[in-house]
């Protein structure tokens, strides 16, 4: 760990994406069942164009009706051990109440992808997995997930940044959880939500200064963590096309990159992935100085996953190689300070709810390493960083072995080092 930097809460640690105490999580879908079976009211707008959609496509109204069909009829649970949604008409109601809907503090964890718990055992299926994949279908969900955006970014949604001692994230079992929050983040106990004006704003927010420090910010050579994150992959000599759906999920660059002209650049090389958490801090930052020279947001899938790891409790968590081929994503390529890198790209993935990503910086802009790059709105995702082959680059990934069960690096923590060419 760096120098002078804090020790992280085991609350931010990977997979937090539901709770760990299933009784959480089943008294939770119970009370969102409850509310759909009490609404009389219209569907939401986009909910309802959804429902017009599947119901008017004969594709969509095969996939939606497939990936309810495919789950065994004797099955009243789903792999997260939630009760079994039965068909498109009862998900559409529970997508309805979770539009106007504000995640909760528990102390046992967070429903960190709700509309991704509803849809726990259809991703599974073949009809899922073909749905899901489907353009039309997903540019319905991107309006829907948008429309859901917005509710977050209202000051309606951050009800749930109070003093509740159980529910609130500022109540007595959030600041145990927490007990360093307001030293490490920005904001003021003495305002209302302690200054956050929402939910994506409290989500989205600010470390202090000097909370983390960038490692050697002089140092070309040294390469930091671009978000507060967990190492899941680092692979060398990644080629351009590869079966990125089997088991394995190999990468295959042709398709992360968007069959970007720069590509070839990268066959050869080293991609290094790694996974943010539902409590991370989701701000992505400069991992090197440079140029940014292209910038490149591409629509893709939400909640696709590999056929090949079977039922996943927290899909996509398992399936994070393959979705970096489909899923929504942001890339940006840099012309490093360092002649040693040269072309370098950061990859921002969106997972399920998480689709947002959200560039902050422009094309021609000089970057210095740790500078703030963007964002993710609202929950845990993950991230690739793209190294050339001519790059020799090792990593420091802090005594652990990538994969779901490591723990975060500090962002802007000492993450690589690049060996000088004579």
């Amino acid at each position: 760990m760096e120098k002078n930097i804090k020790p992280i809460d085991k609350t931010f640690m990977v997979g937090k994406w539901m709770p760990s105490d299933q009784e959480t999580l089943v008294a939770w879908m119970k009370k969102i069942m409850e509310k759909a079976d009490k609404q009389t009211g219209p569907l939401l707008p986009t909910v309802e164009k959804l429902k017009n959609f599947i119901e008017t496509d004969p594709k969509a109204y095969m996939f939606f009706t497939q990936m309810f069909d495919q789950v065994a009829k004797n099955k009243t649970k789903s792999p997260a051990d939630l009760p079994q949604v039965r068909d498109y008409q009862h998900m559409l109601s529970l997508f309805n109440v979770i539009m106007t809907h504000s995640p909760e503090f528990d102390e046992t964890g967070l429903v960190g992808f709700p509309f991704n718990a509803i849809l726990d055992w259809s991703m599974a299926t073949t009809g899922g997995w073909a749905g899901f994949l489907d353009e039309k279908i997903n540019s319905h969900l991107k309006n829907m997930l948008d429309e859901w955006a917005v509710y977050l970014s209202s000051a309606e949604s951050a009800h749930v940044l109070n003093d509740d001692p159980k529910t609130g994230w500022f109540g007595a079992d959030a600041k145990k959880a927490m007990p360093t929050f307001v030293d490490d983040f920005i904001c003021d106990p003495n305002l209302p939500h302690h200054g956050f004006t929402s939910w994506d704003d409290f989500f989205t927010r600010r470390f202090r200064e000097g909370v983390r420090p960038i490692a050697m910010p002089e140092d070309d050579a040294i390469v930091v963590n671009a978000c507060e994150s967990a190492p899941y992959r680092l692979v060398n000599n990644v080629q351009l096309y590869d079966k990125f759906w089997i088991k394995a999920q190999p990468y295959a660059l042709k398709f992360m990159l968007d069959n970007d002209p720069w590509t070839e650049k990268f066959v050869g090389g080293t991609v290094y992935q790694a996974f943010l958490s539902a409590l991370s801090y989701h701000r992505w930052h400069a991992p090197i100085s440079g140029k940014v020279v292209k910038t490149k947001i591409i629509n893709g899938t939400y909640y696709s996953q590999a056929l090949s790891v079977g039922l996943d409790p927290a899909g996509p968590n398992e399936s994070q190689g393959y979705i970096c081929e489909v899923a929504t994503r942001a890339l940006i390529f840099i012309e490093a300070d360092n002649p040693d890198i040269g072309l370098f790209c950061f990859m921002a993935v969106g997972m399920a709810e998480v689709s947002t990503c959200d560039v902050r910086v422009f094309e021609g802009q000089h970057i210095k390493k740790g500078q703030e790059l963007g964002m993710f709105h609202f929950g845990g995702s993950t991230h690739c960083l793209f190294f050339g082959p001519q790059v020799e680059v090792e990593f420091n990934l802090h005594n652990q072995t990538p994969g779901l069960d490591s723990s975060n690096i500090p962002v802007n923590a000492h993450l690589a080092t690049v060996k000088r060419k004579k």
